[in-house]
């Protein structure tokens, strides 16, 4: 092999490295899906400006007829582009957990392996494929993903059997939570509601997958506990069923359905199917049927002979929150303060009275009702400027709800701004329900700032469909930290913000 040659291939090594640092934190950010790193390389390619730098590398390549350092501008390309997309990180750096080391090494050992095959034919041969599998790192460390999905359920078997065997000593009665939104606000409204007369635990932040409730039920799990509250998320079919497998619920808990998560299960049908699996085996199930879905649903496993809690705010149920009152079987219990007029609250009552907490324990505590972290949480900020943070929130009805909070706190004459990157992960639906939001946006706000080019064209075309005389001034910027600096620029005593939603930094 000449030297040369040699140089070549170690190039295109190195920009494999460097490159697949930056699509193994996409790939840890998207909780280790394989295909994610590849989907998510092709959205940044996309961009104008790295379909040029693709490009350009392109058509050096094929300047490998004449000389073999043609593929040094690739190599290049591959570790200094996609621009924009960076290798640390501002959102979410990479963090090496055990985990993340096994894919590293997983994906290590797949680019050697075919850069060795290759010295092995031939040293020129190697120069091209070197090359070749940096740019498709993201699509290498996704084939690693794949290779390593039994290796990672079999590492997980130890922590799963030792909570299960905690929650066979501590015998606590156990609440499943899922939905397509609203799980963790259920969450917390219903260990608030029970607290008061049962010891309870629930499952920290979004600790919603097998190693999540695992690790909540060994470390958190302790005798004494009478409730144990278990949040279940789910990318498709089977893995609720799988965590109902040894977490065994009593009562099983739907918040809501709707298109978050589209994207990977194609319908909201789907999405009905694979989070009812929390129902089977569940002697109760508490239900919002303020959807034609789910109330399809609650009737069918009513019919089969179990107990449904029906919990709703636009149509009559069990529980029912009826604009400012809490409504059960048709008696007035208490008032509800305005942050918590939701189903999650209603879910949670369902569940509350499940258990056996009074009816007037529930209205005293529903009066000291948490507020959840980053969900429409108002403050002031050192200019007066009412901040409306629902970061948190990245479902369409969720948006409509923060728009109408962001017009009830306006005063005449004060700016009403929205901060949005738009909703993600709505397959199909994306780009309609980020337009209806910009629309509903523009004729509520004064200003409208879109953050990140994910779904700029969409939210810019709805804010141009706002009746002309109500329509808010559009403003374009990279980042959430230029909004923020937009915001302190131009908002002042009195103006509201409302920054909805936000998106990590691997997305566009």
């Amino acid at each position: 092999m000449s030297v040369a040659n040699a140089v070549l291939i170690v190039a295109g090594m190195v920009a494999f490295d460097v490159a697949g640092l930056r699509w193994l934190r996409v790939s840890q950010r998207e909780h280790y899906l394989p295909g994610a790193a590849s989907r998510f390389a092709v959205r940044w390619w996309s961009l104008t400006e790295n379909v040029v730098v693709a490009t350009a590398a392109v058509l050096a390549l094929a300047g490998f007829v004449l000389t073999p350092f043609a593929v040094l501008p690739v190599a290049v390309a591959c570790v200094i582009a996609p621009y924009g997309l960076s290798i640390r990180g501002r959102t979410s750096p990479l963090a090496w957990t055990k985990r993340l080391k096994r894919l590293a090494a997983t994906t290590g050992a797949i680019h050697l392996l075919v850069v060795g095959a290759a010295i092995a034919a031939s040293d020129t041969v190697a120069v091209v494929v070197s090359a070749v599998m940096a740019a498709a790192s993201p699509l290498v460390v996704d084939c690693a993903a794949r290779v390593m999905v039994p290796l990672e359920a079999r590492l997980s078997i130890p922590w799963v059997a030792k909570a299960q065997q905690r929650l066979d000593s501590v015998k606590p009665t156990v609440v499943a939570i899922t939905g397509s939104y609203g799980k963790t606000t259920a969450k917390g409204y219903t260990a608030h509601l029970i607290a008061g007369t049962a010891s309870v635990v629930a499952t920290p932040a979004s600790f919603n997958n097998k190693a999540g409730l695992s690790r909540a039920i060994n470390e958190h799990l302790t005798p004494g506990t009478n409730v144990f509250i278990a949040e279940m998320g789910t990318y498709g079919r089977g893995e609720i069923a799988e965590l109902c497998s040894w977490i065994h619920p009593a009562v099983a808990v739907i918040t809501a359905i709707g298109p978050v998560h589209l994207e990977r299960m194609k319908s909201e049908s789907n999405i009905v199917k694979a989070k009812s699996e929390i129902l089977e085996g569940a002697r109760v199930a508490v239900i919002s049927v303020d959807h034609p879905l789910l109330r399809a649903l609650s009737e069918l496993h009513a019919a089969a002979g179990q107990r449904v809690i029906r919990c709703a705010t636009s149509l009559d149920g069990d529980v029912l929150i009826d604009g400012d009152k809490l409504v059960l079987a048709g008696e007035i219990v208490c008032e509800i303060p305005v942050d918590h007029r939701t189903v999650n609250l209603a879910c949670a009552v369902g569940v509350a009275r499940e258990l056996g907490v009074p009816v007037e324990a529930i209205a005293a505590r529903i009066a000291t009702l948490p507020t959840p972290p980053h969900r429409l949480v108002a403050v002031h900020n050192d200019q007066g400027v009412i901040v409306l943070d629902d970061t948190y929130n990245a479902n369409p009805a969720g948006g409509q709800r923060a728009l109408d909070r962001l017009s009830s706190l306006a005063a005449e004459g004060h700016r009403r701004i929205v901060v949005t990157p738009g909703m993600v992960e709505l397959g199909s639906q994306q780009r309609a329900a980020n337009e209806a939001f910009g629309r509903a946006a523009s004729e509520v706000a004064t200003d409208m700032v879109v953050v990140g080019r994910t779904n700029r064209a969409a939210l810019v075309a709805g804010a141009g469909l706002a009746s002309k005389d109500a329509s808010a001034t559009v403003h374009l910027v990279d980042t959430l930290a230029h909004a923020v600096g937009w915001v302190r620029q131009y908002g002042s005593d009195g103006d509201v913000v409302l920054y909805e939603n936000d998106l990590p930094d691997h997305y566009a």
